[in-house]
C-alpha cells in the first residue's frame, strides 16, 4: 500500500468518495457531489489535511484530518466499498498512527450511534468511546 498527500485536484475524487461515506453511514446530509467538492477544496486549503491510500488497482481508501494543539481530528475515514473486509482499512489506520500522526498527541474521531460497523472499527484499532452526543431533530414532537 503507499499513501499520498491530497491535493487540490483530489478534490473530486475525494468528493465522491465522501458522498459513498455519507451514504454508507446513514448521515443526513444531503449535499451534491459539487458541493462536497467545493467544500473539500476548502478544506484542504484551509484546515485539513487528507491522505490518499491507494496499490496498483487504485485508491483504497482516504482520511480527512485536522492537526490541532492538543489532538488530531480524524473528520473522515473511508475505505472503497470493493476494498473492504481484507485487513486495508487497519493497515492504512496503522500508516496514520506510525507515520503520519504525531505520537504525543490525543487522537480523536466521531462515528454516528447507529453505525455498528464503525464503531466495530474504531474500537478494534484502539479508539474508547469518550463522550456521546445526543439530538432532537427538528420539526420532532418534543416534550416539554
Amino acid at each position: 500500500m503507499k499513501f499520498r498527500n491530497a491535493r487540490a485536484q483530489d478534490a473530486p475524487l475525494l468528493a465522491q468518495l465522501n458522498q459513498q461515506l455519507i451514504r454508507d453511514e446513514g448521515h443526513a446530509n444531503a449535499a451534491t457531489v459539487s458541493e462536497l467538492t467545493e467544500r473539500m477544496r476548502q478544506w484542504l486549503a484551509t484546515n485539513y489535511s487528507g491522505i490518499i491510500f491507494e496499490d496498483e488497482r487504485g485508491v483504497i481508501a482516504y482520511a480527512l484530518y485536522q492537526d490541532e494543539p492538543t489532538q488530531v481530528y480524524l473528520r473522515q475515514f473511508f475505505v472503497a466499498r470493493d476494498r473492504r473486509r481484507a485487513g486495508l482499512g487497519r493497515q492504512a489506520m496503522t500508516i496514520l498512527f506510525t507515520q503520519i500522526w504525531p505520537k504525543d498527541k490525543r487522537l480523536t474521531v466521531s462515528v454516528l450511534f447507529h453505525n455498528e460497523p464503525a464503531v466495530a472499527f474504531w474500537k478494534a484499532v484502539g479508539y474508547r468511546e469518550y463522550s456521546m452526543t445526543l439530538e432532537i431533530q427538528a420539526k420532532t414532537n418534543r416534550i416539554v
